[in-house]
């Protein structure tokens, strides 16, 4: 029995996304930081639809190369296949959201990491423990990484692996157009073309967009590309095209009836980058399950409409409970990602994306306390800072380095314990209300609408503690007294409420919401 699904064999970059929508390149002034590369989104998409995936990749010996890592194990990614190289840097693209039609994007590739991949780097091992191998048109652009790839190939059908080839063509990665046209899908090259039918014989599915097959088919007559493709090649073809849906053919090209159709989605289009490993990772989800052609090429087509609509390549694509519910409840509004209820279900389901580990049992170690602290005879802001790292040296050392271990800690007197925690595997909450606040007034240092929170470090997480009185307020009586899951019940004269939430909130506001019945 193997213990992989899919292993996916190419690049990996950070990916720097243009916070700023509607606007240049050139005059967006921050950016979200996300892991991307085609192969390395594939890997994060197929693990989140519950394939247990790998990634054979290079990143460098600093911190993108440890961010691409850290976050491809909370993916629940295998990273047996991913070195780290100390001469090179860690591939960096630039990107932006100009318009639905204009996507700018630069590759920071020079001489990068994952462009030093090697046949040492293929572990035949790895290989032979996996249900299938896929490979990305980029890395057959060079001779080394190229003969990593028919290294990879080569194994995988000596293990009884399937073969997929992303055709994932950017011009100018092939050294055919420039620094400033990344965001270029198609020029013309005899010479690639000749590169890429060389390979073809070598893979069971070969999927591309319609420029993809040109390059690959040597003409820009879609059909008449898919049918010389057909001709190097007995591969299943998936073309996608775009809103009109995908196709599959499995034998002869006479026509678009001629393949098994998949239909696409009435969504609106927000951002194309990614779009495309999304909608691989849907479809090798069928293809993996044996699903019939038009099945697959819905989660395939639906998977690519959670990207389109959505802000980042990885962030975007969807658990496989959140690709089931759209599936059965279908689209209620174009806008995905103002989709509230779907929205509810991307975020509750890819929590692992953004925390990792086993968090189903949560212990939390609470010595956010501020105002007791400093009522306190003798206190002083020295000596409850040392207390707290104190609590904080006993929380590292009960946790041990496993999952499920946490603390709430606060920024004022608990500063350098906060700071110190990060990093450490711990989960970390914040406080964000002022202490003992009634009505509810958030900490001044977070400014009109909690706009601060965009300087919390990812990794904490909003706690506030709401109090109110249910003497005083009729809508906190008796029968609608708030509760607390996670701590001891409240004194019989005033109920709580903790709220959690991730730092910071994607719309930029707080918002309060009614305690519980």
């Amino acid at each position: 029995m193997k213990s992989l699904d899919v292993i996916t064999i190419g690049r990996s970059s950070v990916d720097l996304y243009g916070q700023q929508v509607g606007g240049r390149l050139e005059d967006m002034g921050s950016f979200a930081k996300y892991i991307g590369g085609s192969p390395t989104n594939i890997a994060c998409g197929t693990a989140r639809l519950g394939l247990r995936s790998a990634v054979i990749t290079r990143v460098g010996d600093e911190h993108m190369g440890r961010f691409i890592r850290e976050q491809l194990v909370r993916e629940g990614v295998d990273v047996r296949g991913v070195a780290t190289d100390p001469d090179r840097l860690t591939a960096l693209v630039i990107l932006g959201i100009r318009d639905q039609d204009s996507f700018p994007l630069i590759f920071y590739r020079e001489n990068c990491a994952d462009m030093a991949l090697s046949p040492d780097d293929i572990d035949e091992a790895l290989i032979a423990d996996a249900r299938c191998v896929l490979a990305t048109g980029t890395h057959l652009s060079h001779a080394r990484t190229e003969a990593a790839v028919m290294r990879a190939l080569e194994l995988a059908r000596a293990h009884g692996a399937r073969t997929a080839l992303d055709i994932d063509y950017r011009p100018n990665l092939w050294g055919v157009a420039g620094h400033g046209a990344g965001e270029s899908r198609f020029v013309e090259s005899a010479a690639i073309t000749a590169r890429l039918q060389a390979t073809l014989h070598l893979f069971d599915l070969i999927v591309g967009t319609e420029e993809e097959f040109h390059i690959a088919g040597g003409t820009t007559d879609t059909l008449d590309a898919l049918r010389a493709v057909r001709a190097v090649s007995d591969a299943v073809l998936v073309c996608k095209r775009g809103a009109a849906g995908a196709v599959a053919f499995t034998g002869g090209i006479d026509g678009w009836d001629s393949g098994q159709q998949g239909t696409g989605f009435p969504i609106e289009v927000f951002n194309v980058l990614g779009a495309g490993d999304g909608f691989f990772s849907g479809l090798l989800k069928g293809w993996l399950d044996d699903e019939d052609w038009p099945r697959a090429l819905e989660y395939a087509n639906a998977c690519g409409a959670f990207a389109v609509s959505r802000h980042g390549c990885t962030p975007a694509y969807p658990s496989l409970k959140e690709l089931h519910f759209f599936l059965v409840r279908g689209v209620v509004r174009p806008d995905l990602r103002n989709d509230a209820a779907l929205e509810q279900v991307h975020w509750s389901t890819n929590r692992q994306g953004r925390m990792g580990g086993d968090w189903s049992t949560m212990r939390v170690f609470a010595f956010d306390h501020r105002m007791q602290l400093e009522q306190m005879p003798g206190f002083t802001p020295a000596k409850g800072a040392a207390f707290k790292q104190l609590c904080l040296d006993a929380a590292l050392r009960v946790a041990d380095g496993q999952g499920g271990h946490g603390i709430l800690c606060d920024d004022r007197i608990g500063r350098m314990a906060l700071h110190r925690a990060a990093g450490t595997g711990l989960w970390i909450g914040r406080p964000a209300e002022w202490p003992g606040s009634r009505p509810l007034t958030l900490e001044p240092e977070l400014g009109p609408d909690c706009g601060a929170l965009s300087e919390w470090p990812r990794e904490q997480v909003v706690k506030v503690l709401c109090f109110c009185h249910p003497d005083d307020d009729p809508a906190c009586g008796p029968s609608r007294r708030p509760r607390s899951r996670a701590c001891s019940p409240p004194p019989a004269a005033t109920g709580w409420i903790s709220c959690w939430r991730s730092s910071p909130p994607r719309s930029g506001r707080w918002t309060t919401r009614p305690p519980p019945p």
